[in-house]
């Protein structure tokens, strides 16, 4: 597999961007940790391969060095933070987006070298609090 996007966490997230990339034609592959998970993606007619995305054999068998962008949206803070560690230590050109819960966290996953970081809870707060025209 070559310039790819790797999703790491088959969640919700996961999920929605796995669809997205679907429609797109765009070649992905998801690492999920949880086997039912795995096994629901793959009935959806994903590639998925069962591991933890945080462990460099796991993102080397997702093809990481001909990776075009990985997407860390695990449901773990700490796991996301040293996801994109690895990540950005195995694949020094590689565009990584991932989220935080808090800005803390965000910070540090800023300083881990992540290229994008979104907090969605604090992104879909905005949202309504622009559809109620309070911002």
């Amino acid at each position: 597999m070559t310039n790819h996007v790797i999703i790491c966490g088959g969640g919700i997230v996961g999920q929605k961007i796995a669809a997205m990339l679907s429609e797109g034609n765009i070649p992905f592959i998801i690492i999920e940790q949880n086997e039912k998970t795995a096994d629901k993606m793959r009935a959806n007619g994903y590639q998925v391969l069962t591991g933890d995305a945080t462990l460099s054999i796991n993102l080397k068998q997702a093809s990481i060095s001909t990776a075009k962008a990985i997407a860390v949206v695990m449901d773990n803070d700490a796991k996301n933070l040293f996801a994109v560690l690895t990540a950005r230590d195995l694949n020094k050109k590689l565009f990584i987006a991932t989220r935080a819960n808090d800005e803390f966290m965000r910070e540090k996953l800023i300083e881990a070298k992540a290229d994008y970081v979104i907090m969605p809870q604090k992104t879909a707060s905005k949202e309504i609090l622009k559809e109620l025209g309070i911002t």
